[in-house]
C-alpha cells in the first residue's frame, strides 16, 4: 500500500495519522451537511413532477430533459439481481437560466460544472419529495435561490 502522506513531506507513521485524523475532523462538519435541500409535498407523485415541470416553465425556461432515474434503477436492479427497491419513482428535470448561467460563469467559467441546473421529484413509500442539490456560497448562491423559488411555486406557496 502507497503511503498517501510522503507527497505532503510527512515520513512518520504517526505523524501521518495524526494529520488525516486533523483533516478529517475539519472536513466531518461539510461531510455532515445534506447535499440536498428537499422539501415534503403533500399530493401524489404525478401531482408534483407536474407541479415541477409548470414551475420551471411558468419561469420562462426550457427544460432540456427529464430522467426517470427511478425507472432506470428498478431496470439495472433486476439486471443486476438487486432486490433493494430505493424509490417508488424518481424524476430529475434538468434545466438552465441563460440570465443567471451568464453571471455565474462571468465570475468564475469553471462554473459551468454546475450546469445544467436540476430540481428532482422522489417518492419513497409514499412520502413525495421536491428537491435539488445545495450549492457553494458564493455566486452559486444566485443558482439555489432561483431553484428554491421554483421549489416554492411547485409546492403551491
Amino acid at each position: 500500500m502507497r503511503n498517501i502522506c510522503s507527497g505532503f513531506g510527512l515520513s512518520l507513521n504517526l505523524s501521518c495519522h495524526l494529520a488525516v485524523t486533523l483533516a478529517l475532523s475539519f472536513a466531518a462538519p461539510v461531510m455532515a451537511q445534506s447535499q440536498a435541500i428537499t422539501y415534503a409535498f403533500d399530493g401524489s407523485f404525478d401531482d408534483a413532477t407536474f407541479s415541477v415541470e409548470s414551475a420551471i416553465l411558468d419561469a420562462g425556461l426550457v427544460i432540456d430533459y427529464v430522467s426517470h432515474t427511478g425507472e432506470m434503477l428498478e431496470r439495472t436492479g433486476q439486471d443486476l439481481g438487486r432486490e433493494i427497491k430505493i424509490f417508488d419513482a424518481a424524476d430529475i428535470f434538468l434545466f438552465c437560466s441563460a440570465v443567471v448561467s451568464r453571471r455565474m460563469m462571468e465570475a468564475d467559467p469553471m462554473n459551468v460544472v454546475h450546469c445544467p441546473y436540476s430540481i428532482f421529484v422522489t417518492d419513497r413509500e409514499g412520502q413525495v419529495m421536491i428537491g435539488y442539490r445545495r450549492y457553494p456560497d458564493g455566486i452559486m448562491q444566485q443558482v439555489q435561490a432561483l431553484l428554491d423559488s421554483l421549489v416554492q411555486d411547485a409546492l403551491g406557496e
